[in-house]
């Protein structure tokens, strides 16, 4: 079954060398992404009230994005989520760009305000 991609964008009034250490390190995203967030290598274990999930790192450029692969029983490729950090050549306004996938419409509004919440919450941590 073929997922939905979908594409955010928050304005973030943060350098992108100290934004992009809150998407690829384990103590940057436990401060806003979950509450606990272990990295083995490549693997990364996120844990929100108890529950565990695991993704890999599959691509990453520092200071400009990072992606991962959430590791559950399936192989599809539109199983990942990203954050992509651009800016603004001109205005040298910083953007924080997502890139995650859902199963329908409904999921699609339901992670679109999942993400509105945990942005919000990262937004609050580095004071932009």
């Amino acid at each position: 079954m073929s997922k939905i991609k979908f594409e955010m964008e928050f304005p973030i009034r943060a350098s992108p060398n100290m934004l992009y250490q809150y998407f690829a390190t384990p103590s940057g995203l436990q401060d806003w992404f979950a509450d606990t967030v272990n990295s083995h290598g490549k693997k990364i274990t996120f844990t929100w009230d108890g529950s565990s999930e695991e993704a890999e790192v599959i691509s990453k450029k520092t200071n400009e994005r990072i992606s991962f692969k959430w590791l559950d029983n399936d192989d599809n490729d539109e199983n990942y989520f990203e954050f992509r950090i651009q800016v603004d050549p001109i205005t040298k306004d910083v953007s924080l760009m997502i890139t995650d996938f859902a199963n329908d419409d409904d999921d699609v509004e339901e992670a679109k305000m999942l993400w509105e919440s945990q942005i919000d919450e990262l937004k609050q941590t580095i004071g932009a």
